[in-house]
């Protein structure tokens, strides 16, 4: 099958780069695939982060694409459209997680020739920080694709809302498998420069709003002096609400900041410390992070908002507490070290089945057949 992919690829980082990136290494294992790229993907003026780009400390592996789309530079989108249909694929994948994108990505749809099949691959159906223009501008998109795979089941509820005629397939994100494995924890605390002696709880991805790191950060106060908080992550907007409530905590000395975009090589290390990730989300759908922490074998402790619940209660691989707050939150942290040998032993058991469940083979296998049936 031939298979066009238009997606953020190298030199762009981040999740989507790496979930793209990963998709084509096992899609490319039977099938004809090309990348296309953007050559702009945010303006500098939008991106709330230090930079798009890979830089000297990142370990991404480069991958061949056609860099051609920019997002705001409606004379590229008739550029990119031509060289898709130049390759002629059977499908076109494009992964979908914001709505800024979607006049770009819908508008290249349009020019793309009938005999070709668009799979939008929704990560988010509609953006966690909502805006008013979000449902029109994701169902001018949505309206050029011929099928879906969503993420999540509440993805797929999202797109049914919006386009409820159309196909959607389920698959769960992946297990990333390209972050190395843990070292020994005391080494691993070491380079740190964090206790071995504690209990080390992990915040690990991009700091915003929606995911309730400041709700984690109270819940500090209400834990003894045995746990200390590792934040690791780049800020998208301000970080000095969450540096206030830091220094405000009774426990200030034993919360760690890594406020940066951690590169590939720093995961295993962080994870290889800490004892469970922490996701205090105050919504979500899935998470990549929960991918990592699944390579990891690193049990999770978070909140009951969207997909998290369900996933996580599903493959009983971490504590679930149903409400967010600061109060529920520190009462899961407690409950889970109340019994930690066992709670370890018992959930990375069922991380370890987890990963063979959710393997790259499978989600591509799941992704052509879907696509072989539109």
């Amino acid at each position: 099958m031939k298979i066009a992919i238009l997606s953020p690829f190298y030199p762009f980082r981040g999740g989507m780069a790496q979930f793209s990136g990963r998709l084509y290494e096992e899609l490319s294992k039977t099938n004809e695939v090309q990348l296309f790229n953007f050559t702009t993907l945010y303006p500098s003026f939008l991106f709330p982060g230090k930079t798009q780009y890979v830089t000297d400390e990142d370990s991404a592996i480069p991958v061949k694409s056609k860099r051609l789309l920019n997002s705001v530079n409606p004379f590229s989108y008739y550029i990119t459209a031509s060289a898709i249909n130049k390759f002629s694929p059977d499908i076109l994948i494009i992964p979908y997680w914001m709505s800024f994108l979607a006049p770009a990505l819908g508008t290249v749809c349009r020019f793309i020739k009938k005999k070709t099949k668009i799979i939008g691959l929704i990560h988010n159906a509609i953006p966690h920080e909502k805006r008013f223009f979000d449902r029109p501008f994701a169902k001018y998109f949505f309206s050029q694709c011929d099928g879906f795979v969503a993420l999540s089941n509440l993805v797929k509820d999202d797109l049914k809302a919006i386009v409820p005629q159309k196909p959607v397939l389920v698959s769960p994100h992946p297990i990333y498998d390209h972050y190395g494995n843990r070292i020994d924890r005391a080494e691993a605390c070491l380079k740190l420069g964090v206790d071995k002696d504690k209990k080390i709880l992990l915040f690990f991805g991009l700091i915003r709003e929606y995911k309730g790191l400041d709700i984690l950060i109270e819940s500090m106060a209400l834990l003894d002096n045995n746990y200390q908080l590792v934040i690791a992550g780049e800020c998208y907007g301000s970080f000095q609400g969450y540096q206030d409530s830091i220094e405000a905590s009774p426990l200030k000395n034993n919360i760690k900041v890594m406020q940066e975009y951690i590169p590939d090589e720093k995961v295993s290390l962080l994870f290889s410390a800490a004892d469970v990730l922490v996701l205090p989300y105050r919504d979500a759908t899935q998470s990549g992070v929960v991918a990592v922490a699944y390579q990891m074998e690193t049990p999770l402790i978070a909140t009951n908002v969207g997909a998290l619940g369900d996933s996580i209660r599903k493959g009983s691989t971490g504590i679930i507490v149903n409400d967010v707050s600061s109060i529920s939150l520190s009462e899961g942290i407690k409950g889970y070290f109340a019994e930690e040998e066992t709670n370890r032993e018992t959930f990375t058991k069922h991380i370890k089945e987890e990963k063979k469940r959710l393997s790259w083979a499978v989600f591509s296998d799941e992704l052509t057949l879907f696509a072989s049936r539109l």
